[in-house]
């Protein structure tokens, strides 16, 4: 019987690699540059009255050299290995088959995308369907083929990740939209601290630009519609702008760093998650709540908070007044870049981590947020799902805290 791992005290876990791609481009200098600027590209037109963040063009070519191992990917999982690729590059582990053979990897993930032909037949002859059910059924068994079935398998972007870069440790894959990128970070963190991981590869992806996605998000309501406006200024214009983004952290123990002489981006000190209503007054409670977990100090010099607000009522308005609370300069980076999802929270955490390394925080795109006249020490970052699932993470700059 193998012995227990046993946590090491003061293990600490660093960010040594960001690997992200939106609508404002791909890799971490692109992103700081359009962030600084204060600017965002959003598409009204291809999908009006939605309102939507597409991915920044670009060719898959470098980060998946054979073109038939990006034909059997759907969109987001090209994208997801695009940005798992973008990660190892800049953690200095691409190609070393040694590190990626032990590297974990925990990838957050929704179901795939729909054969949109099927689907409109389907709906078309429903209604006219003498018996609904049978129609149903005959169609699902005959139109859907068994290759598209088996695309739709979340854990292909994980499985798509080993074949392409050769990360081959254990593998993880989470389902429940914000939530998943949420708890898919505090694992990947608590195996580290604990010692049951030297280095992983967490994160996700999300193709946002889908008719089906757009359609089953209207459902609910959600949806940003008409005009755009910033996250904190869209009140009873509620909704998110739905956005096509991949994004991954490389977290490793500082030792395991320090001994290969990489260079942290920041450090990653904690993350929290729970899981709320939205009655009124839930999600100041839940936060509130994690907020006494993480344990930030809010008169810290030196703070601010990266927030993944949606823009999504009421769930917007009640973090917005529970962030003012704290006093705390702040981000809405849905701004910018849209709400994706499953990815968002790697995503705002490379963001963060990208702020602190450069010791500054980016422009405001919102005219309720006001600068930070000091040196960025250190982030908040918030992710308050659509419907349900909270989470904060505290990331510094390496030696504080």
């Amino acid at each position: 019987m193998a012995e227990p791992n046993v946590a090491e005290p003061g293990r600490e876990c660093w960010i040594t690699g960001i690997g992200i791609v939106s609508c404002l481009g791909e890799g971490p200098d692109a992103h700081w540059q359009a962030l600084d600027g204060g600017k965002a590209h959003r598409d009204a037109a291809t999908y009006a009255p939605y309102i939507v963040h597409p991915l920044a063009p670009m060719s898959f070519d470098a980060q998946i050299s054979k073109k038939g191992d990006q034909r059997q990917m759907e969109p987001w999982q090209r994208i997801g290995v695009y940005a798992a690729g973008l990660a190892l590059d800049g953690a200095g582990v691409k190609g070393d088959a040694g590190i990626l053979g032990r590297m974990d990897m925990i990838v957050a993930a929704g179901g795939g995308e729909r054969d949109l032909a099927v689907d409109g037949a389907i709906l078309t002859g429903l209604p006219k369907a003498p018996n609904a059910d049978r129609f149903l059924n005959e169609r699902l068994m005959n139109d859907l083929r068994p290759t598209l079935f088996l695309a739709q398998l979340s854990n292909l972007l994980a499985g798509n990740i080993s074949i392409v870069h050769g990360v081959t440790g254990s593998s993880r894959t989470f389902m429940g939209e914000e939530s998943a990128g949420v708890d898919a970070v505090r694992i990947a963190l608590a195996r580290i601290e604990a010692g049951q991981s030297d280095i992983a590869l967490v994160g996700g992806a999300q193709n946002g630009e889908r008719k089906e996605m757009l359609m089953l998000y209207e459902f609910g309501g959600f949806v940003l519609k008409g005009e755009f406006a910033p996250v904190w200024e869209r009140g009873t214009h509620a909704g998110f702008a739905l956005a096509s983004m991949g994004a991954f952290l490389v977290l490793e123990s500082a030792a395991h760093a320090r001994a290969r002489g990489a260079k942290p981006l920041a450090r990653l000190a904690g993350v929290a998650s729970t899981r709320s209503d939205r009655k009124p007054g839930a999600v100041t409670a839940a936060l509130e709540a994690l907020w006494r977990k993480l344990g930030p100090a809010t008169g810290t010099s030196g703070m601010a908070v990266i927030s993944g607000a949606t823009g999504v009522a009421p769930a917007t308005a009640e973090e917005h007044a529970f962030l003012g609370a704290h006093q705390l300069v702040v981000r809405a980076t849905g701004t910018h870049i849209g709400h994706g999802v499953e990815p968002q929270f790697a995503m705002n955490i490379a963001l963060a981590a990208l702020a602190i390394s450069r010791g500054h925080l980016f422009a405001s795109a919102d005219a309720g947020e006001r600068p930070l006249d000091e040196a960025l020490r250190s982030a908040v970052v918030t992710g308050v799902g659509h419907w349900r699932g909270e989470g904060l993470a505290l990331v510094q700059a390496v030696g504080t805290g």
